[in-house]
């Protein structure tokens, strides 16, 4: 599949997704072009902001990106929205709908929706959503959003690829505050309660209150506090001040040298990561392991040898 770099820095929407379509192929022929073509547009790569968003279902994920999104590109700003969708884990199918649920926004030239299946992979977020943020920074985005489905592990996983981490909540005060993990807490860079129009602005008002006091018993690392917001992406209320909130932060860990550390720790992390991956894929591949696994397997699990050995045994073959 020839991808045309040229036309891909000039940020043609075709050939931005054939190259993305080139990095998601399992194929290995696909693979050493994929890698090859992300090599060539590197010096073209990290002049965006990557925002994760994350949420539970019903939260209204789509439609706050989508009245996000609309706002940066009135700013004169390019927009590309990496949403993950949940892929079957019978039948390994993803509905891949968000194109339908971000409808004004993907008829918008000056943004770019990918959605990708989850696949199964940990943490609610595609395997390849690095990759294609480099892809999208190259053909000229300037904002990266990232939405993962709601799951237990996507908060982490989002986190370590992206700028400024974002959790949105529901007007839910008290109960949802027992819920919430202090992971997530220590990890999202804000928490902005949506669906805050209507009968719910008390609700919601009251739940931002709840929020920031269990913020402010927190003792975060860096000089960025989280903040805690409200906003209605129904009414378009409150979305530009999440926007300057965002470029406060950028500024703030720009002046501080911080932005550039956080991303070259992430590419270690990234780097490490696939070095695991790809230890298992070769263990997978080579015949003489894949001969010898189902015997240790055996032994395993009849007692006839330890785990630890039979690991042994698999590495020692490599």
């Amino acid at each position: 599949m020839p991808i045309n770099i040229e036309r891909l820095l000039q940020g043609t929407r075709r050939d931005l997704a054939k190259a993305i379509t080139l990095v998601e192929s399992k194929r290995d022929i696909d693979r050493q072009n994929s890698q090859k073509l992300l090599e060539d547009l590197l010096p073209h790569t990290g002049n965006s902001i990557r925002i994760g968003i994350t949420g539970v279902p019903g939260v209204g994920k789509s439609t706050f990106i989508e009245a996000f999104g609309q706002y940066i590109i009135s700013l004169g700003k390019k927009v590309a929205v990496l949403a993950v969708d949940p892929s079957s884990p019978i039948a390994g199918g993803s509905i891949l709908g968000d194109k339908t649920r971000m409808e004004e926004l993907s008829r918008n030239d000056n943004a770019f929706i990918r959605p990708s299946p989850s696949e199964g992979a940990l943490g609610g977020v595609a395997n390849k959503t690095r990759e294609t943020m480099l892809l999208c920074e190259a053909a000229g985005y300037d904002v990266i959003i990232v939405e993962t489905v709601g799951v237990g592990q996507s908060e982490y996983e989002v986190a370590s690829m992206v700028d400024f981490f974002l959790v949105l909540m529901m007007p839910n005060a008290g109960d949802e505050l027992q819920g919430i993990k202090k992971g997530i807490m220590e990890l999202a860079d804000s928490l902005v309660i949506n669906k805050c129009d209507g009968e719910s602005i008390n609700l919601a008002t009251r739940t931002r209150s709840q929020y920031q006091s269990a913020v402010n018993l927190l003792h975060f690392t860096s000089a960025w506090t989280p903040r805690v917001m409200t906003c209605s992406s129904v009414e378009n209320e409150g979305i530009e001040e999440v926007w300057g909130m965002i470029i406060d932060f950028y500024f703030m860990a720009l002046d501080q040298g911080s932005f550039d550390k956080k991303r070259a720790k992430q590419n270690i992390e990234w780097m490490r990561r696939l070095m695991h991956e790809m230890i298992d894929l070769r263990i997978k591949n080579t015949p003489e392991i894949k001969n010898l696994f189902p015997q240790l397997e055996a032994q395993v699990n009849h007692g006839q040898t330890t785990p630890y050995l039979a690991a042994r045994r698999i590495t020692d073959l490599l």
